[in-house]
């Protein structure tokens, strides 16, 4: 159902794009729930069953670890199959399309780089749940062979390379916060014209502060998200609405 006024919203996001010379993306939750990846905060999320398992704890327990894994894996099994949806893909569009230097992302779920986004494009500001990575040395590992390892032993594998704990890429509660990432994003968010935060409840710092870094250096701020945030008072515009629905026109700009 439509809501009143907002179609003119919608466009007006639209001119906005068009008419910006460095519009930058940052996407939250919202952005996958329609390609049916469950958020955090939304009542029955199977999140609130399966809670990551806190990073002190991972490191210094081996039940833990496999709880952690338990997890992780029930979670991956509740979206499996997810696709980029209209959303992803507007995005990718501006990426590809030159308009848009980049997109910085809380999700961990890989669906940006699913929709075509390189990855020197990204921002990935808390990890990548689709793949793993040592702790102390830093080499990637595919989930198909850990999965096999867990299911038959309980366990999940070392590092093949330097013995060292193997956990899911992304950033747990209590985990450092990935520094690189952080730099460029606070970059990016200085340098655009235009910031479109989509998606996102903004409540989670430090990435919470990346509008208003934008906003302050003369960025127009733009909040696409279904419900409201503690940011729409500053934005320069707010549509309320699906995401995949505010974001479909941005497919034609050219």
């Amino acid at each position: 159902m439509r809501r009143d006024g907002l179609a003119p919203k919608i466009e007006r996001l639209f001119d906005m794009v068009e008419a910006a010379r460095r519009p930058l993306a940052f996407t939250g939750a919202g952005v996958s729930t329609e390609s049916g990846v469950p958020d955090f905060r939304s009542p029955g999320s199977p999140w609130m069953r399966n809670k990551p398992i806190p990073f002190d704890a991972f490191v210094g327990s081996a039940a833990a670890r496999a709880e952690a894994w338990r997890r992780k894996f029930a979670m991956d099994d509740s979206f499996a199959g997810a696709k980029p949806g209209i959303a992803h893909e507007a995005l990718a569009h501006l990426v590809a399309s030159g308009r848009m230097p980049g997109v910085i992302t809380q999700n961990i779920d890989g669906l940006h780089q699913a929709s075509g986004i390189e990855a020197d494009k990204l921002v990935e500001l808390h990890g990548n749940g689709t793949y793993a990575a040592c702790l102390d040395c830093g080499r990637r590992h595919e989930l198909g062979p850990i999965r096999a390892v867990f299911e038959a032993t309980g366990s999940a594998p070392g590092c093949d390379a330097c013995g060292g704990l193997v956990k899911s890429a992304t950033i747990s509660f209590g985990q450092p916060m990935p520094q690189a990432e952080l730099r460029r994003a606070r970059e990016l968010s200085e340098d655009a014209d235009l910031f479109l935060a989509i998606g996102s409840s903004l409540v989670v710092y430090p990435a919470a502060t990346l509008p208003l870094i934008a906003k302050r250096a003369g960025a127009r701020l733009v909040i696409v998200n279904r419900e409201p945030t503690d940011f729409d008072a500053v934005a320069d515009l707010v549509v309320r609405a699906e995401i995949g629905q505010a974001l479909a026109p941005l497919l034609q700009v050219a």
